[in-house]
């Protein structure tokens, strides 16, 4: 697997990825900026998230909705915001790439003067909103919440989730977010792709004409967290407005492209991933103690989560559920994956990566995931090289990953309980609040 490619550092620091494909008559621009909820500070949370909208609000040259000229020229865009990146993509036909480069240029080099009270209030107000509907007023919704400030101290950058806290949100002015986009949305701290029915030659005119007049910006400071460990196991109780109990189970895992990663990716493939897995077996299928049951390699630039989530069935405890999956996680350290486990998990595996391979743009296509290893590891490169983490992991590889990193004592465990019912909370859960 290969994706080819040009690349080219403009004057003004930001990286250019031009890959051709001339399949289909659509080109895909897709920029990424190398800000996140880790380059947020305590009590000034949400930022990252909150450009996420008001970079869609208009810029100096065109200041109206985003969405309206590029939609009416054929195009779908989105944006999406993380702990570690932040990225913008639109998908034209291939008589709308100079519409999208001139719109993706403005809001780069001219939102600020654009940038009015009025705006950052309504887009304040929309992220309050967005935070009570999916997290505040969602079953389980605060559950990661209270799971991630558990897990890191108070002023690591991961303490905190991407939407920011409310109290933050309301106490943040205008100035304080011109100073934030200031900081980061700019060419030397950002990344740009484009893919698709387009000539390489041209693209990379393209590029320069609409994006070497901004200036590069100030050099982001590294982030350099505090050491976050767990070193004996907490148990969390939350009451929340939900009908059954649920249980989380969180372990600090090697951060995104370290050794481990993949091969705790594959473990929770191998414990979670479809009906035939250890866990859906054991606690849907034959016990039938669970509703549901998912586990996750949360992979990230600083460190990682590993997670496992499960909802007891009705009528069913917790300890029941966790009795399971202590059980399961403890076989699986002692005997390691069996061969026909191993490959189906890398089966699985590959089939991801030739998925984002199936399309130029939009979350995961071709021209994001040139960005994303442009971003994360400072070349497009990295696509042979990332899927041979997953082909090289060998059973003892994978089981040596379990047993460094899933140790029952180094767990945070949390109990989501309905409201008024603490009884169904694991035993000696501490019970937390989470706003």
């Amino acid at each position: 697997m290969h994706i080819p490619f040009v690349t080219e550092k403009l004057a003004n620091g930001l990286d250019v990825i031009v890959h051709e494909d001339h399949g289909c008559p659509i080109v895909a621009v897709n920029l990424w900026y190398h800000v996140g909820s880790k380059n947020e500070r305590p009590g000034r949370t949400g930022f990252a998230h909150l450009f996420e909208h008001l970079m869609f609000e208009g810029s100096q040259h065109y200041d109206r909705g985003y969405f309206h000229p590029l939609q009416e020229a054929g195009a779908s865009l989105n944006g999406s915001t993380n702990a570690d990146r932040t990225n913008y993509w639109e998908v034209v036909p291939s008589n709308g790439v100079e519409l999208a480069l001139w719109m993706e240029s403005d809001r780069m080099g001219y939102l600020l003067p654009a940038l009015t009270e009025q705006k950052f209030v309504n887009q304040r107000d929309v992220v309050l909103n967005e935070r009570r509907q999916n997290y505040e007023n969602r079953p389980y919704g605060l559950a990661t919440m209270a799971l991630v400030a558990a897990m890191y101290p108070p002023d690591h950058p991961y303490h905190w989730l991407t939407i920011g806290g409310a109290e933050d949100l309301k106490a943040t002015g205008l100035e304080e977010v011109r100073a934030f986009f200031q900081t980061y949305y700019h060419p030397r701290n950002a990344s740009l792709s484009i893919a698709g029915d387009i000539d390489t030659r041209r693209a990379l005119e393209l590029a320069r004409d609409y994006f070497e007049e901004i200036p590069a910006g100030p050099a982001p400071l590294p982030v350099v967290p505090p050491r976050a460990e767990v070193t004996s196991e907490q148990r969390l109780l939350l009451e929340d407005r939900v009908e059954l109990p649920r249980i989380y189970m969180s372990w600090h895992a090697p951060a995104l492209f370290e050794k481990g990663d993949a091969e705790l990716d594959l473990v929770a493939e191998i414990l979670a991933g479809g009906k035939t897995s250890r866990l859906y077996r054991a606690l849907v299928y034959e016990t039938r103690v669970a509703t549901e049951i998912a586990a996750s390699q949360n992979s990230r630039e600083l460190s990682s989560f590993f997670q496992v989530v499960a909802t007891a069935a009705p009528g069913r405890m917790l300890p029941e559920v966790e009795r399971i999956i202590r059980g399961e996680i403890e076989r699986f350290i002692a005997h390691g994956p069996e061969p026909a486990e191993l490959e189906r998990a890398l089966a699985q595996a590959e089939a991801h990566f030739v998925q984002r391979l199936q399309t130029v743009g939009g979350f995961g296509g071709k021209s994001d995931q040139l960005n994303a290893y442009n971003t994360f590891l400072g070349g497009p490169d990295y696509f042979a090289q990332d899927l041979q983490r997953y082909r090289d992991a060998t059973a003892d590889d994978i089981r040596e990953a379990a047993a460094t990193h899933l140790a029952t004592s180094r767990r945070v465990m949390l109990s989501v309980v309905p409201r008024g019912r603490l009884a169904l909370a694991m035993p000696n859960s501490k019970p937390v609040s989470v706003s």
